[in-house]
């Protein structure tokens, strides 16, 4: 068994145990609402008094069963933990009274339980898995019908808040539909946490030099671009590069200290794919090594050409 898989295999692991602590300690003491196979559960106890460890269970078999047929074995896999891990956790921490004494503040347990939810269930996505459940039906009918799954879970998240609307009252429902928005946006931030960079194009008739030093002093890649100046219509080159959020203080620094006229754009990249990044990057010593020929600065960053 490979290390990485040993990782990524406790990472689902701890995600669906932040997210089942989640429930016990915040959203069954306080009986807010939610989505997903959770809410569902909490319908079905409200009306049939059925253990939402139970029906959690036997909600993510017959889904995992579904995503196997109609996805193919490879996405069964990548479910198979968090299918039967989540249901025996949760009915474990159900089973200790003290994790439900916790608090019975509505808003208290919106947030924490919103933050717990969106980082347990993106630690599982950033693993490469799925939490399984109603996460399953989405994909399926996109492979089939081709619509859009970000738009079908949204539909089947607002149709389980509104099964649960009809036993709850006004103050649940709101509180409801902010625990879904806590953790959909904790959700988004934990899935871009490390991927995001800083893109950098830089316009100054010093752009040799600057090209040269970002190269040497930040160890960091560019590519130059052909412009002309609009209103002196002047031929020159634009400098793009990459960096992290860390270095762009350093970069910022280093281009006033040789060109204070030159003018840069600043953006944010969600994720940059590539050497240096996503790749391990090549540096100018292993390339001379390799190649037996001199170089400046390693051979990419990020897609970027020299």
């Amino acid at each position: 068994m490979k290390i990485k898989d040993m990782k990524n295999w406790g990472m689902v692991l701890l995600g669906n145990t932040i997210y089942a602590l989640a429930i016990v300690v915040f959203i069954l003491p306080s009986s807010l609402i939610m989505g997903g196979t959770t809410g569902i559960g909490l319908t079905l106890g409200h009306y049939l008094n059925v253990p939402l460890h139970t029906f959690v269970m036997i909600f993510n078999v017959l889904m995992f069963l579904v995503g196997a047929l109609a996805l193919g074995k490879k996405f069964a896999l990548t479910t198979l933990i968090s299918t039967f891990y989540y249901p025996v956790i949760l009915g474990a921490f159900q089973n200790i009274p003290v994790l439900s004494d916790i608090t019975t503040d509505r808003m208290l347990s919106t947030i924490c339980g919103g933050l717990m939810i969106g980082f347990g269930i993106g630690i599982v996505i950033r693993a490469g898995a799925s939490t399984g459940g109603m996460d399953i039906p989405p994909l399926v009918l996109n492979k089939y019908f081709g619509i859009p799954v970000s738009v079908l879970m949204y539909a089947f998240d607002f149709a389980i808040l509104l099964m649960q609307m009809m036993f709850s009252d006004k103050e649940q429902i709101i509180y409801g539909i902010l625990l879904v928005l806590v953790y959909t946006m904790v959700l988004d931030k934990i899935l871009l946490i490390g991927t995001t960079k800083t893109q950098v194009s830089i316009v100054s008739e010093k752009y040799n030099e600057l090209n040269a030093q970002i190269q040497e002093k930040l160890d960091r890649g560019t590519t130059l671009f052909h412009v002309q100046t609009g209103y002196l219509k002047n031929e020159q080159k634009m400098i793009m590069t990459v960096v992290s959020n860390r270095e762009l203080v350093r970069l910022n620094r280093l281009v006033q200290e040789t060109d204070p006229e030159a003018f840069m754009v600043i953006g944010h990249v969600n994720e940059v794919k590539g050497k240096g990044f996503s790749s391990q990057k090549e540096y100018k010593d292993e390339v001379t090594a390799n190649e037996g020929k001199e170089t400046q600065g390693y051979t990419g960053n990020g897609g970027q050409n020299r």
